[in-house]
């Protein structure tokens, strides 16, 4: 004997379902760190190009934190700690033409790929 379930079952889930998206906490903030190592000879221009970049991103929505590190012994290897809002948000950022012209502008210098890293908050 198969038992029946009322036909109200699966919408009142979906109902329920779609209740708690849009209870449930905003977008997590989302943590990028790049490693960038360029050739020595590069390294002073570097040094302006991510100083532009860190002024440009700053401004853009979506930015909580944006640093620029030098290593402290081999000064032509830098890295970049980043905090957004929102994954969506570094994505919009991505797309921007400061972003896609920094790029551009350290690419002939780079003495290796780009090391970019993507973490969330462990909470």
């Amino acid at each position: 004997m198969t038992m029946r379930r009322p036909r109200f079952i699966l919408p009142l889930a979906a109902l329920m379902a779609a209740a708690a998206l849009a209870q449930a906490p905003a977008a997590k903030k989302v943590y990028v760190v790049t490693y960038i190592d360029v050739f020595p000879n590069f390294a002073a221009d570097t040094t302006k190009a991510l100083q532009q970049f860190a002024d440009d991103s700053r401004k853009d929505a979506g930015s909580v934190r944006f640093e620029i590190l030098r290593d402290v012994e081999r000064t032509n290897h830098f890295t970049i700690v980043e905090v957004w809002q929102s994954r969506q948000a570094y994505e919009a950022h991505l797309g921007l033409a400061h972003t896609k012209t920094f790029r551009e502008k350290i690419q002939p210098g780079l003495g290796s790929p780009f090391d970019e890293r993507l973490y969330f908050n462990i909470e």
